[in-house]
Parts: structure tokens; C-alpha cells; sequence
């Protein structure tokens, strides 16, 4: 292999390390009331546990999905996230219960205002830049989850 070569088969393999690391979970497209979004999907005890804390933040349309096995009271906060998001929960058919914006590094609880089975955490603003409210719908939702 030429000295080309290697340095376009080290450049990929750069890229590849990168793309990985911006998307630790699996991934599918959903829509948010009339927009669509790429969301990393946690669907497991420690996934959901994990969350988006020790990273330096999302893509411009990206989030992160929170997939629970059933509808209940929930309640996140922000221990270790180093940015400021926003959150909407949703019941088991989709419909955003209530969004509430987070700030870095809190420790106090923002709660969901319902039962619900699914939390989407985006950038801070990204509901309210896209007119995205209580009562829309979250859609092309994968299953609940068996965690």
C-alpha cells in the first residue's frame, strides 16, 4: 500500500471512530409534530441511565429517545449533562404531556406532569423554535420498550 492509500484508509477509519462516537445508541428517524428527527434510542435500564451526560451536546436536529415498558410518573435531571436541553414527555400513543427546559449540571428534578412512556431530550429551544407544544404528537415511535 502507497503512502496515499494509507492516509485515505487512516482518514476513514477517523471518520468511522467519529461517527460512532456521536451516536453511542442505535438510531432511527421520528417526527415531532410536522418536523422530523434523528434520535439515539435508550431503551434499556442503563442506557436510560446513561443519557446524553459526559457529552458536549447534539447535532442541530438530533435527540435522544427515552423508551420505558409502561406509562408512569417520571422525573429527569441533569447531573453530569454539560448543556442545556429542553424535554418533552409523551404517553404510550405519542402525545406530548408537557416540555420543560434543563439546565446544566442540575441536580433538581423536572417531572413529567403525567404517565408517561416516552421522554425526548433535544437542544434547549428546539420546541419552541419549531412551534412544537403540549398536546402534538411524537410519531413513527419505535415500540415500548421490554426493559
Amino acid at each position: 500500500m502507497n503512502r496515499s492509500h494509507l492516509l485515505l484508509a487512516l482518514a476513514g477509519t477517523a471518520v468511522m471512530a467519529t461517527a460512532c462516537k456521536r451516536h453511542a445508541l442505535p438510531t432511527t428517524t421520528i417526527t415531532v409534530g410536522e418536523h422530523s428527527m434523528l434520535v439515539e434510542v435508550a431503551d434499556d435500564g442503563e442506557e436510560r441511565a446513561r443519557g446524553v451526560m459526559n457529552r458536549d451536546g447534539l447535532g442541530a436536529n438530533e435527540g435522544m429517545l427515552f423508551i420505558y415498558p409502561d406509562e408512569k410518573e417520571r422525573s429527569f435531571w441533569m447531573k453530569n449533562v454539560r448543556f442545556p436541553l429542553s424535554i418533552a414527555f409523551a404517553d404510550k400513543s405519542g402525545k406530548i404531556l408537557s416540555i420543560s427546559d434543563m439546565q446544566p449540571m442540575s441536580q433538581r428534578g423536572t417531572k413529567s406532569g403525567g404517565p408517561a412512556m416516552y421522554a425526548l431530550e433535544v437542544n434547549e429551544g428546539w420546541f419552541r423554535e419549531h412551534g412544537v407544544e403540549p398536546g402534538d404528537m411524537l410519531g413513527k415511535l419505535p415500540p415500548p420498550s421490554k426493559h
